[in-house]
């Protein structure tokens, strides 16, 4: 339902001092309590994007006192403070970092219900949230963790993800990207001849928006569905089965120096042998123009991105969108200011500001404003047999021992140094996503 109260260019959101008395807003907010404290993860689109979003709210918004925190390692710095009690009232971070920190709001119904912020106008527009927004962006496990109609993040920055690879390496070579797993093997084979490997991976997480895709590929949306609602004996399928198959045989054509990299410390070294030549693909997304573009680089290096193959030939192909978030702590002091901030996020200003980042907001027609590599990026979604999904698991109850994204992606780095089994992968990833069958969150 919508909020009564009024947006637009105003200070008229109310002060955030005003806000901390009102009711419904519970938690303690920190030290300061006349102030909106907003902490985002710092990732392939840097830091200065928050900083400017924020100097441009405060702006127009001149009561409103804001103290943002940016940081590469956010989890880790959030988590003892909202121990002791002290939470932000926005975050920036979605589902899917390796720490799990999004997820455990979930799973712990500690998030602020946001459906109420579809119906606010954005300031300084004559439009609302919901209807700016890319139509199908909420209303799936990435929007709605718990499966019903409410939204507990809000999407931000679409990106497209998928292989990533210089397109002049292609066009000296004379090759063709493959659109079928034969072609990707046969031309894993012909690089291999020149001392090209085929595949690497910044660490074994990106591999999420690859399996996404994959599955989809080979056994449809529906498929994936039942993958990420951890329908009983799902991954011992013949679907999963062949997912697991071809996702061996491409980690055996993998660099070999990509498990000594696939780390916090060392993944941009992986990147790196994209931008040297010396591998052709690795799953990642737009961001990477942005977080690679002091690398040095072969001369005429341009970036491309396509789908993961198909199985077989005139298949439909799928370009995972990878959907970063923001939320709403429910014991963050200020929800109502954070939700007037949330929708400031989708305006023409914002977006701006945003984009040049490469960080793409899900709203209504800029993808077709885009230019330079964002535009090549955003370009792969008008392919023909190309289709996008998104992909995000379905939160569960705490299960000890079992961390499902663990157990299929970090498995990864042993399969491709031979201390794991196809068979010893395939059981083990069975066995965690059974135990989570009956814990579905909600």
């Amino acid at each position: 339902m919508k909020r009564t109260r009024t947006l637009g260019v105003i200070a008229a959101v109310a002060t955030v001092g005003m806000l901390a008395g009102c009711a419904g807003n519970s938690g303690t907010g920190g030290d300061d309590a006349d102030t909106l404290k907003i902490a985002a993860f710092e990732g392939g689109y840097g830091a200065e994007m928050y900083k400017e979003v924020v100097a441009a709210y405060e702006k127009l918004n001149p009561d409103v006192k804001i103290e943002l925190t940016t940081s590469k390692t956010l989890a880790d710095e959030l988590t003892p403070q909202v121990a002791a009690g002290d939470y932000p009232d926005l975050v920036f971070l979605g589902l899917g970092a390796k720490e799990g920190f999004t997820e455990s709001f979930v799973r712990d119904n500690n998030l602020e219900d946001l459906t109420d912020v579809l119906d606010e106008k954005i300031p300084g527009e004559d439009v609302t949230v919901g209807d700016k927004l890319t139509p199908g962006i909420v209303g799936n496990l990435n929007t709605n963790p718990y499966g019903d109609d409410k939204v507990y993040l809000m999407p931000m920055y679409a990106s497209p993800t998928g292989l990533v690879y210089n397109q002049k390496l292609f066009t000296d070579n004379g090759w063709t990207v493959p659109t079928t797993w034969d072609e990707m093997f046969e031309l894993g084979d012909t690089a291999k001849a020149e001392g090209i490997s085929l595949f690497t991976y910044p660490t074994a997480g990106y591999l999420d928006s690859y399996f996404f895709s994959l599955l989809s590929a080979v056994g449809g949306p529906e498929f994936l569905n039942d993958v990420l609602t951890y329908k009983q004996d799902v991954w011992k399928s013949d679907d999963a089965t062949e997912a697991l198959e071809l996702t061996t045989k491409l980690l055996s054509y993998a660099a070999p120096t990509t498990v000594g990299y696939a780390n916090g410390q060392d993944f941009t070294k992986n990147q790196q042998t994209i931008l040297d030549g010396t591998t052709l693909f690795m799953p990642n997304g737009s961001w990477i123009a942005n977080e690679m573009k002091d690398a040095p680089r072969t001369d005429g290096f341009q970036w491309g991105l396509t789908p993961v193959p198909a199985p077989e030939a005139d298949g439909t192909r799928y370009l995972t969108t990878f959907v970063e978030s923001a939320w709403v702590p429910k014991e963050a002091a200020h929800k109502d200011a954070a939700k007037d901030f949330i929708a400031y996020l989708y305006s023409d200003e914002a977006a701006d500001i945003f984009a040049k980042a490469n960080a793409i907001q899900p709203i209504q027609g800029l993808p077709e404003r885009l230019t330079g590599e964002a535009k090549d990026f955003y370009a792969v979604y008008s392919e023909p047999g190309v289709e996008a999904v998104v992909g995000a698991f379905a939160a569960t109850k705490p299960v000890p021992g079992v961390d499902l994204k663990a157990t299929l992606f970090d498995a990864a780095n042993s399969v491709l140094s031979g201390t794991m089994t196809l068979e010893d992968w395939q059981d083990q990833v069975n066995e965690a996503s059974n135990k989570l069958t009956d814990q579905l969150a909600g």
